[in-house]
């Protein structure tokens, strides 16, 4: 398998996280769809990253669909609950609000990076207040538990990670660890599994 992306992305981290924590071998190929030169159209018509191509050539994109499938390929971890609904349900709405986070900074990235004069302050207010939003209900939830759903990890808690280390990317003055200090000790804890650890390095 290769996995088509970039090494800002949260959303392909996300999915690196998912292939690299159930120990699914892989290539990581940088190829950034902004770039000239940029294959990805030629795997997703969309243009968007990540890509999973597989041995036969098919191609999976979207990083929601790319955990559900390499999610099947082992039970070690079962990322997704496979026989409770609720839980399956608790663990996606983790991953929903984390995935939230991520689509919010993003357009508050694009719109820093347009000239002064042409950024939409109340579209950056209205995103930055979700991201603090859906900080505050993440941080109540979690509480001092070790995990976001359950007795072990789960596609919530790599999805949290992802956006996390994004916010710590593109939003550093957000200063997120001083509000949700259960969070920072969460994501300090989860930061030393060796699968986050290669994540995080690019």
């Amino acid at each position: 398998m290769k996995l088509i992306g970039s090494t800002t992305s949260p959303y392909v981290r996300k999915a690196r996280l998912v292939l690299l924590e159930k120990n699914i071998p892989h290539t990581f190929v940088i190829d950034p769809p902004s770039e000239p030169n940029s294959q990805v159209t030629r795997f997703n018509p969309l243009g968007r990253i990540p890509a999973l191509i597989l041995d036969d050539g098919s191609c999976i994109f979207d990083s929601t669909v790319i955990a559900e499938y390499a999610d099947t390929l082992n039970d070690t971890p079962i990322l997704i609950p496979r026989g409770d609904a609720l839980a399956r349900m608790r663990v996606r709405r983790g991953e929903a609000l984390a995935d939230g986070i991520m689509d919010s900074a993003i357009v508050v990235r694009m719109e820093r990076i347009r000239p002064a004069e042409k950024q939409e302050q109340g579209n950056i207010d209205l995103h930055n207040g979700a991201i603090a939003r859906a900080l505050e209900h993440i941080s109540a939830q979690l509480g001092q538990r070790e995990w976001c759903e359950g007795n072990g990890i789960s596609l919530a808690d790599l999805a949290l990670v992802s956006a996390l280390a994004y916010l710590d990317l593109r939003q550093p003055e957000r200063d997120w660890r001083s509000a949700h200090p259960n969070l920072a000790a969460w994501f300090d804890r989860l930061r030393t599994r060796p699968s986050v650890q290669t994540a995080l390095a690019g």
